[in-house]
C-alpha cells in the first residue's frame, strides 16, 4: 500500500461516500409496493396504480417516509459498528475482536433491555434512558474482558474469546430470566429487537442518532495514529510517544458509546464489526486513520444492502439483519480463526 497521504485520504472517502450515497438510491427503489425513484420523480410508470407519471404522491410516502429512514438507520448502525470493530481489533490486538463476539453488544442489549422490562423507559420517556443503559452494560462488558483477558499485565487475545462466549450466554439467560418475570405488554416487539432489525425510525430520531456516531467515529479516527502503534505491541508504542493507557481507555469509551446507541435502537447485530473491517483492511490497508473512517463507509453500505436483503428477499416476510449478518459471518469468523491461529496477526 502506498503511503497515506491527505489526497489519498480525501479521495478514498469521497469515493466510499458517493458509493454510499448511489447503494441508498438503488436500494430506496426496491420494495414490494413496487415504487421507484423514477416514480417520486414523476417520471415512472407510477407503481401500483399503473397510471403513466402517476404515483408521485405515494412514492414519496413509501420512498421518504418508509424506505429512506429505515437505510438511514442501517447505515448509521453499520458506520457504528463496523468502525468499532476495527477499533476494538486495534486495542485489543486480536483479530477476531467484533462488538457482538466479545459479549459487548450483548452487554448493551441486556442494559437496554433491562431498562425497558423495569419500565423505566415509561417513566422517564424524555431521557435517553435505554441508551445510557446500553453504554452501561457495554462498559462494563469490555472492563471484565479486560480484566479476565490480563496475564502479567498484558492482554491475551484467545482468552477473550472464551470470556466473550461466556458473556453472551449468561447475558441470554439473564435476559430470558427476566422476560419470565415481566409482563409480556412491556416487553412488545423486544423479541424481534433481539435478535438484531432495523426500524423504521422517525428523521428526528435519526437525527440526533447520526451526530452520535458521527462525532464517535471523528473522535476514534483522531486516534488512528496511537492505534497504528498499539497494534505493534504496548512497549513500541510507549518507546514511539504514544500514551498507551490513556488512548485506550479513550478508545474503549468512544468505541463502547457508538456501540450502545446502536444497540439500544437496532438490537445486536453480530458480524458487520469482523467482516468489514477485514474487507477495509485489505482494500486500503492497516493505517487506522483511514481504516477507521473507511470502515464505517463500508459498514453503512453493507448493512444498507444487507437490510435491502432482509426486506424484499421473501416478501413480504421480512427476515431480521441479524439473520442474515450471522449467516455470512459465522462461517467467516470460522474461516479467520483458523487461518490466524498461530500467527501474529499485527505484526
Amino acid at each position: 500500500m502506498p503511503p497515506l497521504s491527505a489526497r489519498r485520504l480525501s479521495l478514498t472517502l469521497l469515493l466510499l461516500a458517493a458509493v454510499l450515497v448511489l447503494t441508498l438510491g438503488l436500494c430506496s427503489s426496491f420494495g414490494s409496493s413496487g415504487y421507484t425513484l423514477l416514480d417520486l420523480l414523476g417520471a415512472g410508470p407510477g407503481g401500483a396504480d399503473g397510471e403513466p407519471g402517476g404515483g408521485a404522491a405515494l412514492a414519496a410516502t413509501m420512498i421518504l417516509r418508509l424506505r429512506l429512514p429505515r437505510l438511514l438507520m442501517a447505515s448509521i448502525a453499520g458506520a457504528a459498528l463496523a468502525s468499532t470493530g476495527a477499533v476494538f481489533q486495534a486495542i485489543l490486538r486480536n483479530p477476531l475482536a467484533d462488538p457482538y463476539i466479545l459479549g459487548i453488544s450483548g452487554g448493551a442489549a441486556l442494559g437496554a433491555f433491562a431498562a425497558t422490562a423495569a419500565g423505566l423507559t415509561a417513566l422517564l420517556p424524555l431521557l435517553p434512558v435505554r441508551a445510557v443503559a446500553a453504554f452501561l452494560g457495554a462498559a462494563l462488558t469490555v472492563a471484565l474482558i479486560v480484566a479476565l483477558s490480563s496475564v502479567r499485565g498484558r492482554l491475551a487475545s484467545y482468552p477473550m474469546l472464551l470470556v466473550g462466549v461466556v458473556t453472551n450466554t449468561v447475558y441470554l439467560a439473564v435476559i430470558l430470566f427476566i422476560q419470565t418475570l415481566v409482563e409480556m405488554s412491556r416487553l412488545r416487539g423486544l423479541q424481534l429487537w433481539m435478535v438484531g432489525s432495523i426500524p423504521t425510525e422517525s428523521y428526528s430520531t435519526l437525527a440526533p442518532l447520526g451526530a452520535l456516531v458521527l462525532a464517535g467515529v471523528a473522535a476514534m479516527v483522531l486516534l488512528g495514529r496511537d492505534l497504528n502503534l498499539m497494534c505493534a505491541g504496548e512497549e513500541a508504542a510507549r518507546s514511539l510517544g504514544a500514551s498507551v493507557g490513556r488512548a485506550r481507555i479513550a478508545a474503549i469509551i468512544l468505541a463502547s458509546l457508538v456501540t450502545a446507541a446502536v444497540v439500544s435502537v437496532a438490537g445486536p447485530i453480530g458480524f458487520v464489526g469482523l467482516i468489514v473491517p477485514h474487507a477495509a483492511r485489505l482494500l486500503f490497508g492497516p493505517d487506522h486513520r483511514l481504516l477507521v473512517p473507511a470502515s464505517a463507509l463500508c459498514g453503512a453500505i453493507f448493512l444498507s444492502v444487507a437490510d435491502t436483503a432482509a426486506r424484499t428477499a421473501l416478501a413480504p416476510t421480512e427476515i431480521p439483519v441479524g439473520v442474515i449478518t450471522a449467516l455470512l459471518g459465522g462461517p467467516f469468523f470460522l474461516w479467520l480463526y483458523r487461518s490466524q491461529r498461530g500467527s501474529s496477526y499485527f505484526e
